[in-house]
């Protein structure tokens, strides 16, 4: 008698993309995609916005014959309250497309820690056919060179106080850490912005907060091949010793347990705070001349003072495609995305009394939408 054996099929990997918000996460990403060598790479992205321009920014610089089902945007910023309502649907509706895709690219919000993610590939429709190879945290060079954990600490602050899902009673430094501890690479960006000697001294001291054997890579605005992303085969979501982050003890994640019961009605969030300290606003943008004159309108509304973040798609002059804008601090960001739809507004992130009229002055707009 013969027996007839099949290989059992390989897992899809998936690797998760963390950092605070500045570090360089959706530039990365981004230039990922581009390079992505005939690979078909299915993209998550969760980020906190009002009208979710991450998702726009990392889909428009992409394939642009990419279709809008094949990036997944979650809205709510807390990953471990929302795993059970939103990603794992959008993992199953993945894993149905034929063909299945060759892998999965997830980027968390800023402040979303990683590990109940990690766990939420246990579950019994997930678990069979995908695979966490690896978990990649983006740190901030030039924050680190300074002796802080990211580069706009104000910008961060409005980012939490605004997101009611999140924690706000976990320290910044305490995020990062655990950011650090869950890790199978991390990416030290921005690199150029710091000499040789700095550059070694921020791998020492980031070093001591890593397990053993997790690789530290130089990168400058996000450019990373994708070789150096994948082939990890950490299988993170069987290999969570060492992983766990600071609020687990409180929140009573089980590693083996993955019931992940929402019965609890956000208890475990409480906030002491206002949230009327911070507000999103959304503009709609005239039509620029270049990118150059985009960059100077947004400066100078970024100089705004309690203007914290500023981004979106807006038109450009003589141009098909739209142009994204991403600004953080003191950094403005501009380019051109083809496959783009939506142009024409901001989102514009700052505190309550902010200047609204001389952020419309500034952008050449009219009015808020």
């Amino acid at each position: 008698m013969t027996y007839s054996f099949s290989a059992a099929k390989p897992k899809i990997p998936a690797v998760i993309v963390t950092g605070f918000l500045g570090a360089g996460k959706t530039t990365l990403v981004r230039n990922l995609l581009q390079n992505a060598e005939n690979m078909r790479i299915a993209l998550i992205v969760n980020e906190f916005g009002e009208m979710g321009f991450d998702g726009s920014l990392v889909n428009g610089c992409a394939d642009p014959d990419c279709s809008a089902d094949e990036v997944v945007e979650l809205a709510n910023g807390c990953i471990c309250c929302t795993v059970a309502d939103d990603f794992l649907p959008t993992m199953e509706m993945l894993l149905k497309r034929d063909p299945a895709p060759d892998a999965i690219l997830i980027e968390t919000s800023g402040l979303a820690l990683p590990q109940p993610l990690v766990r939420a590939f246990n579950w019994p429709t997930v678990k069979p056919a995908v695979s966490v190879d690896g978990v990649v945290t983006v740190v901030d060079a030039a924050a680190l060179a300074e002796g802080r954990v990211v580069g706009d600490e104000a910008a961060l602050d409005a980012q939490r106080k605004a997101d009611e899902s999140l924690d706000h009673e976990s320290p910044v430094e305490e995020l990062f850490e655990d950011q650090l501890k869950c890790a199978d690479l991390v990416v030290i960006n921005k690199a150029d912005l710091v000499d040789e000697d700095v550059l070694a001294r921020i791998k020492e001291k980031l070093g001591q907060r890593l397990r053993p054997a997790v690789e530290m890579v130089a990168a400058e605005k996000g450019n990373l091949s994708l070789q150096v992303l994948l082939g990890r085969n950490a299988q993170a979501e069987d290999n969570m010793e060492g992983r766990q982050a600071h609020h687990e003890t409180h929140h009573h994640h089980q590693d083996d347990d993955h019931d992940h019961d929402h019965d609890h009605d956000h208890e475990h969030h409480h906030h002491d705070h206002s949230h009327d300290d911070f507000v999103s606003h959304v503009v709609r943008a005239p039509t620029y001349g270049s990118l150059g004159s985009i960059e100077q309108s947004v400066v100078k509304a970024m100089a705004v003072k309690g203007v914290l973040r500023i981004k979106g798609s807006v038109a450009v002059d003589g141009k098909k495609a739209p142009a994204m804008v991403q600004a953080v601090g003191p950094r403005v960001e501009a380019w051109f995305a083809a496959g783009t739809e939506g142009a024409g507004q901001l989102v514009v992130i700052g505190l309550a009394d902010f200047d609204q009229a001389a952020v419309l002055e500034a952008l050449g707009a009219q009015e808020l939408v």
